[in-house]
């Protein structure tokens, strides 16, 4: 199966999804990954990789090394290996790595190729695809990065096979999030079928590639109808921000994010309450989290201003309009927003 993004200035590319054939590049190359990954699956991706010089860096695994110093020590892996302007990087692994070393990649001598491989349910239905890179620091998640498009991502369903049940759950969370801004028929199939299942797991991974494939090529950069794909991040950025990024999965955090920005698309008449009730048991069926204790009310309403998608000191939400569409907006009062903060 495979999925084209369309996107100006020869930056298209394509996602293919099935098991993976020999890749050959005829340059340097270098594989990014963690000690979680490498120990279930990097001897089978160096058995599938030719090229002219093939090394691994391995960094860290976690939410909390996604910082500068992790950005360093990539950089200078590839400093060691010599590698020029037509080398390659191979993220390979999670959502943090795709995220760390496709930044790596666009800074490295001002910006060389890389191919994304993700390894979780989570990387595959969306942060390896439509080219967003960067790393968290004290102020926020994600706050320093670039735009900077893989040249291809190929997603092996195989892989979810070592996944824990966790991690799994984190992706399925970012599949709802798809189905509810986008596609209500698809949430629908999601409530009728069982994502533990391989050929529901990969017709839902086919749906969601699509769905951003189709998002991103409209709005690369996110001026527009991409920044629907954040629903949920916008709360769930905090979350992650105020627990150190070492207590939820960011899957997670955007499960309890989407139950938020729920609860406050009908407490202004956008969604009814059987909706959001509908959303939240989904998320549950995969013991995604749907409550967090707020500490703080108005330190919690001050980090939103530290979101990027914030301007002129307005918060911006994307909020559901029922199941299938939603409403990207920074119209809403902060006596709402505090009203809705006081029910967790």
């Amino acid at each position: 199966m495979t999925v084209k993004i369309t996107l100006p200035y020869d930056n298209s590319y394509e996602i293919f999804i099935d098991e993976l054939n020999e890749l050959y590049f005829d340059r340097k190359v270098v594989i990014v990954t963690n000690p979680t990954v490498s120990g279930f699956h990097l001897e089978y991706l160096k058995s599938k990789i030719k090229a002219k010089e093939l090394s691994v860096c391995t960094i860290p695994d976690g939410e909390e090394y996604k910082h500068m110093q992790t950005i360093e020590d990539i950089l200078s892996h590839c400093f060691t290996q010599r590698l020029d302007r037509k080398s390659l990087l191979v993220a390979f692994g999670g959502g943090v790595i795709g995220d760390m070393t496709g930044f790596a990649a666009s800074i490295y001598q001002r910006g060389i190729d890389f191919v994304q491989i993700p390894t979780t349910l989570l990387a595959q239905v969306d942060a390896s695809v439509g080219g967003k890179t960067g790393i968290n620091n004290k102020f926020g998640k994600n706050l320093v990065g670039a735009f900077h498009q893989p040249i291809a991502v190929y997603i092996n369903p195989s892989f979810l096979k070592t996944l824990p049940k966790r991690e799994f759950g984190a992706g399925v969370a970012e599949i709802v999030k798809m189905a509810v801004t986008f596609n209500k028929d698809f949430f629908e199939w999601l409530e009728q079928n069982d994502l533990t299942k391989d050929e529901n797991i990969r017709t839902a991974i086919l749906k969601s590639v699509q769905t951003k494939a189709n998002v991103v090529s409209q709005d690369e950069k996110e001026l527009g109808i991409r920044a629907a794909l954040n629903y949920g991040h916008t709360f769930g950025h905090v979350i992650e921000n105020e627990t150190n990024y070492d207590t939820y999965l960011h899957g997670e955090a955007v499960g309890i994010g989407m139950c938020m920005a729920n609860a406050l698309a009908v407490k202004l008449g956008f969604m009814s309450e059987n909706e959001a009730l509908r959303v939240k048991k989904l998320l549950e069926s995969y013991d995604i989290p749907t409550t967090y204790k707020i500490k703080d009310i108005e330190d919690f309403y001050e980090h939103f201003f530290l979101d990027k998608k914030s301007l002129n000191n307005k918060i911006k939400f994307i909020l559901p309009v029922g199941l299938g569409d939603c409403k990207i907006t920074n119209e809403v009062t902060k006596d709402d927003v505090i009203t809705i903060l006081k029910g967790f």
